[in-house]
């Protein structure tokens, strides 16, 4: 199971509802996507400790999903016997907190998005977090969470055709095994549990970049800024409306779909903004500050 928490949800400017952008990940270990001004004091609110955090990912340099990231790294320097933080972001964020205070670069280790490219960008056991191109100017990305696939036995089929005992090792080593005079393949006895995948857009356009990206995904974290009035606004700011992340979620095929960055004009967003784009796309939520989503592998 993977664990969403909403430290943030709000889009450029913060409100009393909403703080400025950041999710953190829970698997084996804690990552954090985005870091808007005073999460780590978000973070503290929300039971999500601060001093745990594998690694820090930048999705672009606009200063409401970085300014947080300052402070952060420094309260961890001073409160943890942390000796490394990697900090994957585009290009010139290290630069910036090199300027601010060499005593900052003691601790994080920066890798830069734009090096990277449309790459995986770090690689746990079982799982792996990449990037991707988004349409918000010139470097902005998304972030995608992937659980490897895994191989399940059907244990009735595989007894039924006598495996057993070091046999189940051998097929998933050699992809066959003999019994009885006759091979059996591992496709005849298992089946493929897909990997838990989640993806977020940050900010952005409507995008091929993310149907691509997104495509199958139990859980699409879609920048929904505006309505649908504002399409206009949204296009010349590089964002999208609630029904145009409902319009990517549905060509996508997503699971669910969640929107977030919400500007604070919207009151009452559950009303504004959910009924239009769960009139194209039904399984859709809005974000909240606080909000914990659980994802759950499928059974096929």
């Amino acid at each position: 199971m993977l664990k969403v928490d909403f430290i943030g949800t709000g889009g450029a400017v913060p409100s009393v509802k909403r703080a400025m952008p950041a999710i953190a990940l829970h698997w084996d270990k804690l990552f954090l996507w985005d870091c808007g001004e005073g999460t780590q004091r978000e973070m503290m609110r929300r039971g999500v400790g601060y001093g745990g955090v594998e690694a820090i990912f930048i999705t672009h340099l606009h200063l409401d999903h970085f300014l947080g990231v300052f402070g952060l790294i420094e309260t961890i320097r001073m409160n943890t016997q942390r000796e490394h933080l990697k900090v994957f972001a585009p290009r010139g964020l290290a630069r910036m907190i090199e300027a601010m205070s060499p005593s900052f670069m003691r601790n994080p280790d920066f890798v830069q998005m734009g090096e990277m490219g449309e790459e995986e960008l770090y690689r746990g056991k079982d799982y792996s977090i990449s990037a991707f191109r988004v349409e918000h100017g010139k470097e902005a990305y998304g972030l995608v969470f992937h659980e490897d696939d895994k191989v399940k036995f059907n244990e009735k089929e595989a007894k039924g055709r006598g495996l057993k005992g070091t046999m189940f090792r051998e097929i998933q080593a050699k992809g066959f095994v003999e019994v009885g005079g006759k091979k059996i393949k591992l496709e005849d006895v298992s089946w493929v549990r897909k990997g838990i995948k989640v993806v977020y857009t940050g900010d952005t356009m409507p995008s091929e970049h993310v149907v691509l990206a997104a495509h199958g995904a139990d859980l699409l974290i879609h920048d929904g800024t505006f309505g649908e009035g504002t399409g206009d606004e949204a296009e010349g700011r590089m964002h999208t409306t609630a029904a145009g992340a409902a319009r990517i979620a549905k060509k996508a095929g997503v699971k669910k779909l969640i929107l977030t960055h919400i500007s604070c004009r919207y009151a009452d967003a559950e009303k504004e903004l959910l009924t239009e784009a769960r009139a194209i796309f039904k399984n859709t939520e809005i974000a909240k500050d606080g909000m914990s989503v659980e994802v759950r592998p499928g059974k096929e």
